[in-house]
């Protein structure tokens, strides 16, 4: 089986089936995360671009190490130090690079939409590292990918997300991928960070953290989004901790072994406790290491759209 689309711009649209192979090939990506050796010739051939308007340390690195890793031509461009700080737009900037013969162009963007508007002008496979406060596909993959190795799958499942909903692409592109999986969600945030309709994705909105961990097989706990919201949408950081912090106590309205999972970076003493971060519970680590291999497998997937060739 390989992908439908050339291009991974979300899970809203990508079928259960497709999110299921990501994952199943992330798993022999990742074995060859534990060996010694983790050069592979499965892009041996193929270019890949990371294009990054925003800041990033996981997402860029791990989609770099992931293309290294597998023998790709590799490069990296950020919009502070090329053509757009001369005003070069970004449909042009895309199309520049896609015409150096790349195969895959890896964008990170504050505009929502801005991967689908490049993928309908270039050739080259086109992979959303983040677009504004849409999506961000493969963080979710990850996240699933982490649930999926743990507990052997997602189905019947309950998934609390906790914290800013209303800026979280993390958030967005979680629900679609974890319903789609047949996982039950449930969200909880103050009343301003939590998106007007949300109940129309198919998740349970509960107003107190408390409610929403009942029971629940797996914790996310979400960054506060302070770059993207205006002020006022709550009092203090105090405040949003006091009520919507997850600690040791909270956590045991939660099963015993639930997961606990953030996507990073966890801002410790507001969305998490320290204790609850560095707990027997807590996958945010192991959840670094899975990226490099759900990177890896949409990488691989992407290029292989046209040959034929399967890894499994």
């Amino acid at each position: 089986m390989m992908l439908k689309s050339k291009d991974l711009l979300g899970l809203k649209d990508i079928s259960a089936e497709e999110i299921e192979h990501i994952l199943e090939t992330a798993k022999t990506m990742k074995y060859i995360l534990t060996t010694n050796n983790k050069k592979t010739p499965h892009l041996q051939g193929k270019s890949v671009v990371t294009l990054f308007y925003e800041n990033s340390t996981r997402t860029r690195l791990s989609f770099e190490l992931a293309s290294k890793y597998m023998s790709s031509s590799s490069a990296n461009v950020s919009a502070s130090s090329s053509s757009v700080s001369k005003g070069e737009t970004l449909i042009d900037t895309a199309k520049t690079i896609d015409m150096m013969g790349t195969d895959v162009i890896i964008l990170r963007h504050p505009m929502s939409g801005a991967p689908h508007l490049i993928a309908k002008n270039v050739n080259a496979s086109v992979i959303n590292a983040g677009d504004g406060m849409n999506e961000h596909p493969t963080q979710a993959l990850l996240d699933m990918f982490t649930i999926y190795e743990k507990k052997g799958s997602l189905k019947g499942l309950k998934v609390a997300i906790i914290g800013d909903i209303m800026h979280s692409r993390v958030a967005r592109s979680n629900i679609w991928g974890m319903t789609k999986l047949g996982a039950e969600v449930s969200v909880a945030g103050p009343s301003t960070l939590m998106p007007v309709g949300i109940e129309k994705t198919g998740v349970k909105v509960f107003s107190t953290i408390q409610e929403a961990l009942i029971d629940a097989d797996v914790v996310m706990g979400l960054r506060i989004q302070l770059e993207r919201q205006k002020k006022g949408l709550f009092p203090t950081a105090r405040e949003y901790s006091k009520f919507f912090g997850l600690d040791n106590k909270r956590l045991k309205f939660a099963k015993k072994d639930a997961l606990v999972l953030h996507p990073g970076p966890v801002n410790r003493g507001l969305e998490l406790s320290t204790h609850v971060v560095d707990g027997d519970q807590s996958c945010i680590n192991e959840q670094v290491t899975n990226g490099v291999a759900v990177r890896m497998a949409v990488l691989y997937l992407l290029t292989r759209r046209n040959s034929g060739e399967n890894i499994n």
